[in-house]
């Protein structure tokens, strides 16, 4: 099975002393997704927590809601002309009655660990509808509690401590809890994964809940914060505008440049308790 990390030689050159030293990096490999046997997807993603990555994908493209619409998840056998499991074909097996996904999500591209978003025929396919709507979910948090979310998230990641390059998803309760924690190379894979795991333990939606992550906060993030039924969330860096856009119209609370003290809150900023000052 493919690992987290994997180690390479470099030239490390420092204060101009050149020195050969081996370095270790954050594995990427791609990722195929099938469904009932048919190709859907293919992402680039660290290896590990493959099934909630499977299953998470689903979620936010709208294909599946509660752990019963999942019979199963497996690897594939028989991947490579030899016969060989490489262990980066899924296949999910989709309980009877749940209808298989819509043949315009299948991707013509390879999704990137970047952009989660390449290959979609158009930008209205990924504006999917909702199971829950998060407008009304009741979580409050202090602005305190939520300036400490990114310390809390950064001292839970492992693997980024030896290879400074991963993103983290971090699902928090609303007094600061960390309920669930994912790193991958790409940043929506991170989320994927966090939204998986809510899946198979019957945890959706994600109400009252905060999600955490350590970039930037796209378009494709906020939908896929909407589709779990998580309230809030909120990133070290900028949204981008339709991100804005996605979460005014959801009733997501969205929040940017969440560091130290500070923080811009785009929307829903009545969920902020007691609220900033205007």
């Amino acid at each position: 099975m493919g690992r987290v990390t994997v180690r390479r030689r470099v030239l490390r050159i420092r204060e101009g002393e050149p020195s050969h030293r081996p370095d270790t990096l954050a594995a990427e490999e791609p990722m195929e997704i099938r469904v009932g046997g048919r190709p859907l997807t293919v992402t680039m993603r660290t290896p590990g927590d493959d099934f909630d990555l499977a299953a998470g994908f689903l979620v936010s493209e709208g294909v599946v809601h509660a752990a019963d619409d999942v019979a199963g998840i497996r690897y594939c056998a028989g991947a490579t002309a030899d016969g060989g499991n490489t262990y980066n074909v899924v296949d999910v097996a989709l309980a009877r009655g749940v209808a298989a996904p819509d043949p315009s999500l299948e991707r013509n591209f390879y999704t990137t660990s970047s952009c989660g978003l390449c290959g979609k025929a158009s930008l209205d396919a990924v504006r999917t509808t909702a199971a829950w709507s998060v407008a009304e979910d009741p979580l409050r948090i202090g602005p305190e509690a939520l300036t400490a979310l990114p310390d809390r998230l950064r001292a839970a990641q492992r693997v980024f401590d030896s290879t400074g390059g991963l993103h983290a998803a971090g699902l928090f309760s609303a007094e600061g809890e960390l309920l669930c924690l994912r790193e991958d190379v790409g940043r929506h894979n991170a989320v994927d994964k966090v939204v998986g795991h809510a899946l198979r333990s019957g945890l959706l939606p994600l109400r009252k809940t905060v999600l955490m992550v350590s970039g930037r906060a796209s378009f494709e993030l906020v939908q896929k914060a909407v589709m779990a039924g998580i309230p809030m969330l909120a990133a070290v860096s900028a949204p981008s505008s339709l991100a804005v856009d996605l979460a005014a119209e959801s009733g997501l609370t969205l929040v940017g440049f969440l560091r130290g003290a500070s923080m811009n809150v785009y929307t829903g900023a009545e969920r902020l308790q007691p609220q900033p000052v205007a």
